[in-house]
């Protein structure tokens, strides 16, 4: 059989390097006969070749380069070169355009009828790349759901499978607003990010259009955009929900509101801020399922978690959980208070903002613009009889002061502080001015944590560790390269990313005896650090690096969030 097309010389040139033999070579030709299927279709379907091998050979054989579709910004503008039904049908997505050439990302080969196609809709001048078919479905996907979504939005006369719960709106003018375009368009964004499971929503406006982004596994990704006659009536329905004052728009604002799905409540917490094209709206999604499984469900390795859980037994003393901002500090707290929360005991909270309402604990929200600080707020919790108190951030020395006294007069005190590892706590205190003795008698535990993204366990596979990479950890003598490391290959449930989820790093330092012996004699962090690690305690970076040794993040991941990674 001469080759006379790609997919022939595709089947031969796998015949002759022993991918196939000839036996499944006829049957695979025959397949194609029988079906209309192309023969990448088949050699994909019967898991011959990967998508991603399939490709290489394309861009291999007919000299065009790979485009990595999922990490590229496609202009909207020129994405509209090419009809949707073409694009699906061909699956091929315009990408970029510079005078009469058009970048054009196709997953197969197209043949000469196809291409005069697109070149007569387009009027250009075709330069091909190839691409994966998934990335390309996953493009067109986000087209369908973007801009040209949000058109759909305005004539759609279905019901919303969300019920948003609103304090201002009765049941008639919610009934009555249901019915209003621009509501149905922001359920459906609601609806969209808790269903990709993210953790903020970003409403942004620019010059001449607004983007939607969502953060999911901490990354944020833009998932549409559209002109900016939408924006402001987007905006003002955010701020109805969380009862927000619509008319004003030169101050920052700050709101929540719920959603239902099914029976399942979501708590979302608002936040407007005044910016030069308008004003920026980010929604950010407490679901409190995160918080009820206790520290098992936050991927903490069991040597850690177990120190934690043994020390919140005590019946006073302060634990303070550190890390920069979104490394999960809150969700930890709230799971040990979680633990906690039973009709024994008193549990109370001062926060700005409070994260997650919870039945059975008494939370208290900071007010600064009539006086109600954490320090004013704390002094009252403690005339209420509390056994337990989450402070939710010791921003100054006053609150410090208070919080580290409270622990000493038979509370359990519960914190959170900026720092970048569980000894710098420590220190933090001392230059608060809180007396070295108090702290050395009041805490009982310090954790600094991060979140790692985690390997899609769905396309997760072997790979080598790039060299580079290596280089970066080559001083750490951790057994690194005898380990077989993983990483995600990208598919449909991780929208190509390679992670889906994320899981704690922590260091958890217990004060013994020694160490509030440093304390008292003023040590450093890193002496601190020291003493703590010569008794056993893993620091963030070895604890990171274990869980990538069980298989369950990438080395690359663990540089990106640890210290180490940051050098």
């Amino acid at each position: 059989m001469t080759p006379t097309s790609v997919s022939d010389k595709l089947i031969e040139s796998l015949t002759q390097k022993g991918k196939i033999t000839a036996k499944e070579r006829d049957k695979i030709l025959r397949s194609h006969q029988q079906t209309g299927k192309s023969v990448s279709e088949i050699l994909v379907e019967q898991k011959i070749l990967e998508e991603k091998e399939l490709t290489q050979l394309f861009s291999e054989n007919l000299n065009c380069p790979i485009l990595k579709l999922s990490s590229y910004q496609i202009d909207p503008e020129v994405a509209k070169l090419l009809p949707r039904p073409m694009a699906e049908r061909y699956l091929a997505v315009p990408v970029a355009r510079m005078g009469n050439f058009l970048t054009l990302a196709v997953s197969r080969p197209l043949d000469l009828i196809e291409m005069d196609d697109i070149r007569e809709l387009t009027g250009c001048r075709l330069q091909l790349v190839f691409s994966t078919p998934t990335e390309i479905h996953n493009v067109l996907t986000e087209q369908r759901t973007g801009s040209s979504q949000i058109d759909q939005f305005i004539q759609d006369k279905n019901g919303d499978e969300i019920e948003l719960i609103a304090q201002e709106e009765t049941a008639s003018s919610a009934e009555e607003a249901a019915r209003a375009p621009v509501v149905r368009m922001v359920n459906r964004m609601i609806q969209e990010a808790v269903q990709l499971r993210a953790s903020d929503i970003h409403l942004e406006p620019y010059r001449d259009h607004f983007r939607i982004r969502y953060r999911i596994d901490g990354i944020l990704k833009e998932t549409f955009r559209h002109a900016l006659d939408v924006y402001p009536a987007m905006v003002a329905r955010v701020k109805i929900l969380s009862s927000l004052d619509i008319t004003e728009k030169r101050l920052p604002q700050d709101g929540r509101f719920k959603t239902r799905m099914g029976e399942k409540e979501i708590d979302f917490r608002v936040s407007v801020l005044p910016i030069f094209f308008g004003e920026k709206c980010v929604l950010r999604i407490l679901d409190k399922a995160n918080i009820r499984g206790g520290l098992d469900e936050l991927g903490f390795s069991e040597g850690p978690a177990g120190v934690f859980k043994e020390v919140i037994r005590r019946p006073y003393g302060m634990i303070l959980v550190t890390g920069p901002t979104g490394s999960g500090k809150s969700t930890t707290l709230y799971s040990v208070l979680n633990l906690l929360n039973n009709p024994t005991r008193n549990l109370m909270t001062i926060e700005d903002p409070i994260e997650y309402q919870i039945e059975g604990i008494t939370q208290t929200q900071v007010n600064a613009e009539i006086g109600l600080s954490f320090a004013d707020g704390l002094r009252s919790l403690l005339r209420q009889s509390p056994d337990v108190i989450l402070v939710g951030e010791i921003r100054d020395s006053e609150t410090a002061d208070i919080a580290v006294k409270a622990a000493l007069t038979g509370h359990l005190v519960l914190s959170t502080l900026h720092t970048n590892s569980a000894a710098g706590a420590v220190t933090r205190l001392v230059d608060m001015g809180v007396e070295p003795f108090l702290i050395a008698s009041s805490v009982v535990l310090v954790a600094g944590q991060r979140l790692l993204r985690r390997i899609c366990v769905h396309c997760k596979a072997p790979y080598p560790i790039p060299p580079e990479v290596l280089k970066r950890v080559q001083n750490s003598s951790l057994g690194i390269i005898e380990k077989v490391s993983f990483k995600g290959k990208g598919c449909k449930k991780c929208n190509e990313t390679g992670y889906l989820g994320r899981l704690g790093a922590i260091e958890v330092m217990t004060l013994d005896a020694q160490i509030r012996s440093a304390v008292l004699s003023h040590a450093s962090s890193a002496e601190i650090e020291k003493i703590a690690c010569g008794k056993g305690m893993e620091t963030l970076f070895q604890n990171a690096i274990q869980l990538f040794k069980t298989g369950k993040t990438t080395l690359e991941e663990v540089l990106r969030v640890t210290a180490l990674g940051k050098e």
